[in-house]
């Protein structure tokens, strides 16, 4: 019997499910554990965030080309109808599902990883690494992340939105080579996606449409700005009013100057420190102790 966790994550839909996913494989620690990626290129490099053994699967369907009856698995991803939910409750022998949909309904086979609901079988929180939480000297004063995937180049075409606001650019994983050189007019510096770490926990405010670098930055002490992109959905948002985070729809560039005015004496609560909590949730249900 083997433990498997599922990501859907790729250049078109950004990186969030799998940077909660490296972190969640850290927190259970030397446990056996398959993670595998419907994009073949994020397999190839999760060594690099900690995770020992991957595999592109392409398609979720593939899953049980690779996964037995009765094994167990951590599945992330919206990808999910009541069809397939039935399917994979009755094939792995423990299903974990992690949803982000606060209208979420729990299928009484499955449990399930939520920031919003409550009761048996669910755990309520975020996956943020412990290693956020140690506060680092703040060396930015304004950054912006935009998010790993921008295959439209949305961001070049609404450019202006940040122009005099005197943000850093932190680059995503998949732009395209050269992209961030289109933006150089708007944003006062440029790092590169290996500086994602740094930029994060290093700036005072992080202006981004990515909710996990959200939960980062503000566990790392920053003030984050949450900028809601049209295409992506909106789950986030009431969690992220809870916290009294900022939200800013679409490329709103006077409501983003007034938040950004606003930051120095706004009020945030603190990021919800779990981890240890999940990694026993999950440990305990998959039977790793």
């Amino acid at each position: 019997m083997r433990l498997f966790y599922y990501v859907h994550t790729g250049h078109r839909i950004g990186l969030d499910r799998f940077r909660r996913a490296a972190t969640i494989i850290r927190a259970l620690g030397d446990v056996d554990i398959t993670l595998l990626s419907s994009d073949f290129r994020i397999a190839s490099m999760a060594r690099e965030h900690g995770i020992k053994r991957a595999v592109g699967v392409d398609v979720v369907r593939n899953i049980p080309q690779i996964a037995n009856n009765g094994d167990k698995i951590i599945f992330d991803s919206a990808e999910i109808n009541p069809v397939m939910l039935d399917d994979m409750t009755r094939y792995f022998s423990t299903f974990i599902r992690i949803s982000d949909d606060p209208n979420e309904q729990k299928h009484p086979d499955e449990l399930l990883i939520s920031p919003y609901l409550e009761g048996e079988g669910v755990f309520k929180g975020v996956a943020v690494d412990d290693a956020w939480f140690e506060e680092k000297p703040k060396t930015i004063k304004r950054a912006f992340f935009f998010g790993d995937d921008d295959y439209e180049e949305d961001l070049a075409a609404n450019a202006a939105t940040f122009a005099g606001l005197e943000l850093e650019l932190l680059e995503g994983f998949y732009w395209f080579y050269g992209y961030g050189e289109k933006l150089k007019g708007s944003f006062t510096a440029l790092h590169d996606e290996e500086a994602y770490d740094a930029v994060i926990a290093g700036s005072e405010c992080l202006v981004t449409s990515s909710p996990q670098a959200v939960l980062e930055h503000l566990a790392a002490g920053g003030k984050p700005i949450y900028l809601q992109r049209e295409d992506y959905p909106t789950d986030f948002i009431p969690l992220f009013e809870s916290l009294t985070i900022p939200v800013i729809h679409g490329f709103n560039k006077s409501a983003l100057s007034e938040a950004l005015n606003k930051m120095q004496s706004h009020t945030y609560h603190a990021c919800p420190k779990n981890s240890e909590k999940l990694a026993t949730f999950l440990k305990q249900n998959l039977d790793l102790y």
